[in-house]
């Protein structure tokens, strides 16, 4: 509406990123408000409700379109295919209170005059305009003319403006004018009062549609059956707010100690102070202690180093070393500066400083980057409370559903008015009975009985240790057929072993030291190495660090103690232990540590020999990455091959290399450049590491396979080493092709280039035979299919970034992803959602954060703080968690659908059976209402759902479509059978020689005569008509009554998904209990159960014609549902012959390559057509270990 007034008044708020946003502006009319102001009025408060519920007519009736920097109002829109508005006030904010006794220049330019706060003043009214979108602050950009997230030094400063803008610390004024702009650093989640939550679950459109209806029943005089759906609907609210409630709770108490940290900080002129950590502001400079304490804030490390826990980022409690950021002059941003690497150089909120280690004789400092929600531990709570929309198509398709009764509803509604107008019938009667019919359509139990389902499905993931803070995402899991997993902790073993090393000397491959065997490591150059090219450090007594350097060090036998010398600087000392080999030296001093990330693939550490002048540099890594870094003449010629015959056999294989370096004596580490130090090594060899596969992997691999669910390896580790542990765990069978893609960035005038060249199988003396378990994802008639792609996150980011078609097509057969960074992983499962796998997502939490947010089900095999942005989280450290949750996913979705068909089909009943009572001004009784709404419907909604999930995986998945062909087919099939039944019913009763009209209780007709007039028929014809009673009532009655039990038990169907209705004790029994009651009732021949009911007693003859009825009803329901409705092969038959295909994108593909004679590609190098920006990848915590 309007929204192209002007190119000014829409802008994209925080363009290219996850949440990006598009923004309107909008100002506020008085006269066009007052008219709002009326309509609320006038409506009852009708149109205020819808405005609730649509924002965007909120804004659209009460402003006009502006230009953003004239609105106060904006309407802000995803940018996502669901479109969804909010709507935000602009906020002004008056500087004056700390401008007004001090020069703007002065205050501002002195310090940061380029920054978004000093664009965002303005002059001479020295105010800001801002909105709060998701926790987040915006400030109107006065240049840039757009709304810019403010509360974080800007990534423009470089590593020299860093130090000297901000080295010093800020002003008083400073401070208190970022405090007022900014706002404070706080990640304040409140406790949600109740009524608040309340109110928002009863101003669902549902729940008004729900009260409208019961107080027409109510009117009308449906006590109990309305009581009871009041109770379940009160019940049914208090347990969301109940749990909604607590949720609240625990998120506010996860956050509350972060607001009430003490800490040093250093104020410009004045010196250091103890502040609350909610008065820091971006610019403030930390002073860190020595003691451990939680980091209230993201700061950049400027001075000194120290050791972190990052395990709340990445699920891995292990100790992570931190370095202060260089001051080199240049004119880079400090991010690129470091290339991907800044992250070693900043201690992320909710991490715990657990040491420090002074530099010089001035403590260790930060400079503050990122406050409150800007922070990381900020953005993992705001992705808590902001999570992404579930796109599924249940949810989306259940609303069209009741929108759909809805419409019948009001097609009864035009029916009864009709009827009712022509019988003369009085305006009020004709208006509730329409109104009495539109309600019966809709039934109000829906919403309950889905969420009960949800509940019972995961009460029993519960019971199995798979917990979830995500419930409705249980459905999904039903319809998931990809699932990648991390290879390191979630396939193999958590721990690695150190099985050999293998020296170098003079250019070649030395015998391999066996680390099983009694002998120890001899000393030489991979001894010195090992024993000091590690993070680890000593606390409380104890070595801790990565379980990779742990296994490392301790086979060199020596022992690491902290330095006792100087006071100021701290470093580790490591020496020979008793078990250790001779030595002709007293220990060694790290004195400085360049820490392992993932885009470097490397570590290197200075040392020092105790009493000597002697400087060492050793680095270990990834072989080929430490092998770049190496003198080739010290580079063995077979490098390659020997380590492919380690990789190829599963082994983990790292590289060390040495450098004596030529420094002068008490040079200050901190300020010398890696890039400088880490050149021309002397290689020293390879040490070798086992990686086990874990007990349960394999036989989950293959009911995965067996179930036609694809499984795709994403790890960081070496592409060989993942090939081989592909093969032995079986996502590759024994006879498959695997081809390695290996793709290059443009080089001078050549273009990007992807060679595919098929992977030679080596020696493999240590691999058993595995079973066969792959399965043919291409889906491929006539052609040979059997082939996996395997690639590494280098190939994949050219691929996105120039191959963006060529993409989609390696992703069908891909099955190996090496050295993927944290974001690619991300990237990765976004790309198969765009192909519309239903992917999976399984990792141990190191590292995995980002694609477990991002897939349809991650699950988490760490109880790690990060487990909180995943939706599943298993106590059980192994991928069995997988199958069950697919299975519990998949008996909840079928469940959800069973739920839904049976209540549409119990609204049917009714709606047809009340219709044509209608036809002569007749109605259900009250009591029989109650019978069919509460003790079968009701009790069937709450224990259908009880069925527990088949134990085997089908090979194939239930319909993730409420609108799919079998499902809408058999609710179509169903009503019609009901519509004819009840219709015969209807009229054939009135042909039966006993029937007559009858008024009040007058005993039991014959089979020939209607009741006799000394039974009342002579009164009956001058008695009033009754509303309810009459033989037509009473059939239908039993025809609905009975209906309803039968559906109950056709659409309870068991295996494939769920098991049998028999072992669900409880449904079964009551639907038994239910159908012997009803039936009781129908045959019993007693006065009071007929008076009660408002039923009239018929011939036993037409008792008997009923149940006929309803056996035939039964036969032709359960004939059509079990054996064609849910016959699969029937089903795959009848596609075949239409030649119906799937429309999900990577089948489409998998049809096209199918007749493509080229694909795949083997030995032959293809070229990009033409450049191509690179695509986003969604941010994610990158700092990865090898542990992947």
């Amino acid at each position: 509406m309007g929204e192209n007034l002007s190119p000014d008044h829409h802008h994209l708020l925080n363009q290219g990123k996850e949440d990006e946003l598009d923004i309107f502006g909008y100002k506020t009319k008085g006269c066009r408000r007052a008219l709002c102001i009326a309509g609320y009025v006038l409506s009852c408060g009708v149109l205020l409700l819808l405005f609730y519920w649509r924002p965007e007519w909120d804004v659209w009736a009460n402003c006009v379109p502006c230009d953003l920097e004239d609105a106060d109002v904006v309407l802000l829109r995803t940018t996502d295919e669901f479109q969804k508005y909010t709507r935000k006030k602009v906020i002004h904010l008056d500087l004056q209170s700390v401008l007004d006794s001090e020069k703007l220049d002065h205050l501002l330019f002195g310090a940061d005059q380029n920054s978004i706060l000093s664009r965002a003043i303005m002059k001479p009214g020295m105010t800001v305009r801002y909105i709060h979108v998701q926790k987040i602050r915006y400030v109107w950009d006065l240049t840039e003319k757009q709304f810019l997230r403010i509360g974080s030094l800007e990534d423009s400063n470089t590593c020299y403006e860093i130090h000297h803008k901000f080295g010093d610390g800020l002003t008083s004024k400073e401070k208190a004018l970022r405090r007022l702009v900014c706002g404070p650093n706080a990640i304040e989640i409140e406790v949600r009062p109740i009524w608040k939550l309340l109110f928002k679950e009863i101003l669902n459109p549902f729940y008004i549609f729900q009260t409208f209806t019961l107080t027409l029943w109510l009117i009308q005089g449906y006590i109990e059956y309305s009581s009871a759906i009041i109770i379940l609907s009160v019940i049914s609210i208090a347990l969301t707010v109940y749990d909604l409630r607590q949720q609240s709770i625990k998120l506010h108490n996860l956050v509350k100690e972060h607001n009430k940290v003490e800490v040093m900080a250093w104020t410009k002129n004045k010196g250091s102070c103890k502040v609350e950590s909610c008065q820091l502001v971006p610019g403030d400079v930390l002073l860190l202690e020595s003691q451990k304490f939680s980091l209230p804030c993201d700061a950049i490390l400027i001075e000194g180093s120290c050791v972190v826990n990052e395990g709340m980022l990445t699920g891995e409690s292990v100790p992570v070393t931190k370095t202060p950021l260089p001051q080199t002059d240049n004119t880079k941003p400090w991010k690129v500066h470091s290339v991907e690497d800044y992250r070693r150089h900043v201690l992320f909120c909710g991490t715990e400083v657990i040491q420090t280690k002074r530099a010089g004789k001035g403590p260790v400092r930060a400079v503050v980057l990122q406050t409150g929600f800007n922070t990381a531990k900020g953005d993992l709570v705001r992705s808590i409370l902001y999570p992404k929309p579930l796109n599924f198509r249940l949810y989306r398709e259940a609303f069209r559903f009741i929108v759909s009764l809805a419409l019948i509803g009001i097609l009864g509604l035009i029916y009864t008015i009709g009827v009712y107008v022509s019988r003369k019938q009085s305006a009020s009667a004709t208006v509730t009975m329409a109104l009495l019919l539109l309600t019966t359509a809709v039934p109000p139990a829906i919403p309950a009985a889905l969420t009960t389902g949800i509940v019972y499905a995961q009460r029993r993931l519960k019971k199995k240790k798979i917990f979830c803070i995500s419930p409705q995402r249980i459905n999904i899991c039903g319809q998931i057929n990809l699932v990648c997993f991390d290879k390191t902790g979630t396939l193999t073993e958590d721990g690695l072993d150190l099985w050999g090393a293998v020296p170098c000397e003079k250019r070649s491959f030395q015998a391999v030291h066996i680390f099983s065997s009694d002998c120890p490591l001899p000393w030489g150059p991979i001894c010195r190495a090992m024993a000091t090219c590690h993070s680890l450090l000593v606390l409380d007594g104890k070595i801790q660090g990565d379980p990779l350097d742990i296994k490392m060090f301790e086979g060199t036998n020596w022992r690491m103690e902290e330095s006792k010398g100087s006071a100021q600087v701290s470093c580790t000392i490591v020496k020979p232990d008793a078990n250790a080999s001779q030595v002709p030296l007293e220990g060694i001093a790290i004195l400085h540590q360049f820490p392992f990330s993932s885009s470097l693939l490397r570590m290197s550490v200075i040392t020092q020999e105790i009493g000597k002048d002697i400087y060492d540099l050793y680095m270990k890594g990834a072989p080929e990455t430490v092998a770049s870094f190496c003198k080739t003449n010290t580079v063995p010629k077979n490098f390659h091959q020997e380590l492919k015959c380690f990789t190829s056999q599963g082994f983990r294989v790292i590289a060390l290399a040495h450098k004596e370096l030529h420094l002068n004596r008490g040079v200050n580490l901190d300020n010398l450049e890696r890039d400088k130090l880490e050149s021309d090594l002397t290689f020293l060899g390879l040490l070798v590491m086992e990686n086990r596969l874990k007990i349960e992997t394999l036989a989950v691999l293959e009911e995965l396979s067996l179930a036609r669910i694809r499984s795709v390896m994403v790890t960081g580790d070496n592409l060989q080493t993942a090939i081989t542990v592909a093969k032995n765990c079986g996502m590759f069978s024994i006879d498959s092709r695997v081809i390695l893609v290996e793709a290059r960035e443009p080089e001078g005038s050549n273009r990007a280039s992807v060679t595919w060249q098929l992977m030679e199988e080596g020696p493999n003396t240590n691999e058993t035979p595995t079973p066969d378990i792959s399965i043919d994802i291409s889906n491929a008639s006539g052609k040979d299919s059997n082939f996996h792609f395997a690639l590494n996150g280098y190939t994949y980011h050219v691929l996105v970034k120039h191959f963006g078609s060529l993409l989609p097509k390696i992703l069908l057969n891909a099955t190996v992803f090496a050295r993927m960074s944290p974001a690619q992983k991300s990237s990765l499962v976004e790309e198969f959602q765009k192909l519309d796998y239903y992917v999976g997502m399984c990792g141990d939490g190191a590292n995995d954060c980002g694609a477990l947010k991002m897939a349809h089900a991650g699950i988490s095999l760490s109880e790690q703080e990060a487990s909180v942005a995943s939706p599943f989280t298993s106590q059980i450290p192994n991928i069995e968690c997988v199958p069950e949750l697919i299975r519990e996913g998949r008996a909840a979705l079928v469940s959800s659908f069973s739920v839904i068909k049976y209540l549409t089909l119990y609204g049917m009943n009714q709606f047809i059976g009340t219709a044509l009572l209608y036809w002569q001004l007749q109605i259900f009784g009250n009591m029989q209402y109650l019978l069919q709404d509460v003790a079968i419907t009701l009790v069937v909604c709450l224990t259908m759902s009880l069925t527990h999930a088949y134990p085997k995986l089908a090979p194939y998945r239930p319909p993730g479509r409420l609108l799919s062909p079998s499902l809408l087919l058999s609710i179509i099939l169903n009503v019609l059978f009901t519509l004819i039944v009840q219709v015969f019913a209807f009229l054939y009763v009135k042909q039966q020689p006993w029937y007559s009209v009858v008024r009040s209780h007058r005993g039991c007709p014959t089979a020939d005569h209607p009741v006799s007039p000394g039974n009342g028929t002579a009164s009956n014809a001058t008695a009033p008509e009754h509303f309810v009673l009459s033989y037509e009532d009473t059939t239908l009655w039993a025809l609905v009554t009975v209906n309803c039990i039968i559906a109950a038990f056709v659409f309870s169907k068991g295996k494939p998904f769920r098991k049998p209705i028999y072992t669900n004790y409880i449904f079964s029994g009551l639907l038994c209990v239910q159908l012997g009651v009803a039936l009781f009732f129908f045959f019993a021949d007693l006065d009071p159960i007929y008076k009660g009911l408002e039923l009239l007693c018929t011939p036993t003859i037409w008792r008997v014609y009923v149940l006929l009825m309803l056996l035939v009803a039964f036969a032709v329901s359960f004939f059509v549902e079990d054996g064609i409705l849910q016959n699969h092969r029937l089903w795959l038959l009848i596609k075949e012959l239409f030649h119906f295909h799937s429309s999900s994108q990577y089948r489409k593909l998998q049809r096209q390559l199918e007749k493509d004679a080229k694909w795949p590609p083997i030995h032959q190098k293809d070229f990009a057509e033409e450049p191509r920006s690179e695509a986003y990848i969604n941010p994610a915590y990158d700092e990865a270990g090898e542990k992947n």
